[in-house]
């Protein structure tokens, strides 16, 4: 089993555990790069009510051994009138390096709302400035104006798999935190149409425009498939 696929099923089994999550769509992917499905798209639903209510859990697996891509994308969305931000990990190993994006994607603007962002941001500095000193880590090549969608204390590199698999350690972190965050709430951000804002959000954070990553996935699954994933994320 790959890093990216070990941790991502940790990843994804804690918040199963932790949030009783139930099944919902499991479909393979396709590809004409192969005959058998080179990814999976899967959707877990939440339970819960208010603030501790988690909308739904989307995980995009996509493992294609002929071009050396091992990714495995999970999204945990809160719902549309919640402040808690969302949680995604995306871990990925190629070639030539591993990868790795992690972050709690803010819901409300957090230069406006500074308690906040104390609550949800401030103990992830820390941990944050710890795994920038792993031997083998440096930066991703994201632009700023796809970094404007998610948070400061966005964790966005590549490392060699020694790094990667140190990383887990931050994964877990920001897990544990996210998920205090979910049972206790967080400060009232007051005044912000959270839903209209997540919406807006979420259509900008998953446009091809901005996010060229999509043009590669609809270059591998097709445009109904590309769209499908998208769809789930974007709703």
């Amino acid at each position: 089993m790959s890093l990216p696929t070990a941790l991502s099923d940790r990843t994804l089994d804690r918040l199963v555990t932790a949030l009783d999550l139930t099944a919902g769509t499991d479909v393979p992917l396709t590809s004409q790069m192969s005959p058998e499905p080179v990814g999976r798209l899967r959707v877990l639903r939440g339970a819960g009510t208010g603030d501790a209510q988690v909308d739904k859990v989307v995980a995009v697996s996509l493992v294609v051994p002929m071009i050396g891509l091992d990714s495995h994308m999970i999204f945990a969305f809160t719902p549309a009138g919640s402040a808690v931000p969302h949680f995604t990990l995306d871990a990925v190993a190629t070639p030539a390096f591993h990868a790795m994006h992690l972050d709690l994607i803010p819901r409300v603007e957090l230069a406006t709302h500074l308690a906040y962002l104390d609550a949800c941001y401030l103990p992830l500095t820390e941990p944050l400035a710890q795994a920038w000193t792993l031997d083998g880590l440096s930066a991703a090549d994201v632009g700023p104006r796809q970094k404007a969608m998610m948070s400061p204390w966005m964790l966005v590199c590549r490392a060699g798999e020694e790094a990667f698999e140190k990383l887990g350690q931050t994964v877990d972190t920001y897990l544990g935190h996210w998920l205090a965050l979910i049972e206790t709430g967080v400060p009232d951000p007051g005044g912000t149409d959270l839903a209209a804002r997540d919406a807006a959000n979420r259509d900008n954070l998953f446009s091809p425009d901005v996010d060229p990553v999509w043009y590669q996935v609809t270059r591998l699954l097709g445009d109904e498939q590309s769209e499908r994933v998208r769809g789930e994320l974007l709703r």
